[in-house]
């Protein structure tokens, strides 16, 4: 197993160039929608809400995460969750979710985080603090479990 070399950016949709919105979109389908063979609304009007968190080896984008801020009493949300098919076992699930977790600790400091996990994945979000906080359900055909991440 090697370790990727990456750079962390985070930015919001107005930062993106339509190259690189492009390839995050393009990673996220490929993932999501053919790979795990899930057809579902991938582009689901969410982005411009949200925080990009991406890691980047040159110009690729080689792993990629949302991150929603906290409102109405909700916690802050982390979603889509994508690590590429090309740096897998790299460890960048883990990279990115430190990353991920720094950048909620940073920006809403005191604030518990969500997220809605793939049921498989329980285990490793759980080395992150998340605890499963819901009974196991399917979305877009795929079992998931939620997760919180007390502050």
């Amino acid at each position: 197993m090697t370790t990727a070399a990456y750079s962390v950016e985070i930015k919001d949709m107005g930062g993106f160039s339509a190259h690189e919105l492009y390839a995050l979109l393009k990673l996220r389908v490929d993932v999501f929608v053919v790979e795990q063979n899930c057809p579902y609304p991938e582009l689901d009007g969410k982005d411009d809400q949200a925080l990009h968190l991406m890691l980047n080896s040159g110009e690729e984008i080689i792993a990629a995460a949302r991150i929603f801020p906290p409102h109405d009493e909700k916690p802050a949300k982390i979603g889509r969750v994508v690590v590429s098919p090309d740096h897998r076992g790299e460890r960048l699930g883990d990279a990115l979710m430190r990353e991920a977790l720094k950048a909620c600790a940073e920006r809403f400091p005191g604030t518990a985080v969500f997220l809605s996990a793939q049921s498989h994945l329980q285990k490793f979000y759980g080395s992150f603090g998340f605890k499963p906080v819901s009974d196991e359900y399917l979305e877009d055909g795929i079992p998931h479990v939620d997760m919180l991440k007390t502050a």
